[in-house]
């Protein structure tokens, strides 16, 4: 439990309580994500990112942009890595949602905001998303209405 009347930093704390969980893990267990220790510990995504810094200084853990952070040093153990980019499986979802019908041509696709609470993931993580469907021809942008579902007809050929 964190003291937050106390004088040690709360990120000193949440990493204290990181150390003590990563302890006795093998080499390559994934660390909780800043998102998951913002939600656990309800604090600002500054305070987890400073608390994950203070045990990658220490040499507890690593991070791999894109993939997370890993229990011991990079190069200690294997990581299964990540079958593509997140992104593009959002996209792929999104695309998938799109031939099954489920997001009609013509109709609105969700917003920024309620792919980043689906998905769980960066706002930049979904816009790079919609960059991809509207390069591929899944999705088209109306200034200040959306983005939508292509006609059909615009749809990549696979």
């Amino acid at each position: 439990m964190l003291d937050y009347d106390g004088d040690t930093h709360l990120y000193l704390q949440i990493a204290e309580i990181i150390r003590q969980r990563i302890d006795g893990l093998s080499a390559g267990h994934p660390v909780p994500s800043e998102t998951d220790i913002q939600k656990e510990f309800g604090v600002a995504r500054t305070t987890a990112r400073r608390a994950i810094h203070v045990l990658r200084e220490e040499g507890l853990i690593y991070t791999v942009q894109g993939e997370g952070t890993f229990v011991g040093n990079p190069g200690e153990a294997p990581r299964s890595p990540r079958k593509s980019p997140l992104f593009r499986q959002i996209a792929g979802d999104i695309e998938e949602r799109i031939r099954s019908g489920q997001l009609q041509p013509r109709r609105p696709i969700p917003g920024e905001t309620a792919l980043v609470q689906e998905y769980e993931v960066a706002r930049e993580t979904v816009r790079r998303a919609m960059a991809l469907l509207r390069e591929q021809g899944w999705i088209y942008t109306v200034p200040a209405r959306g983005s939508f579902v292509s006609p059909q007809e615009s749809w990549p050929q696979t």
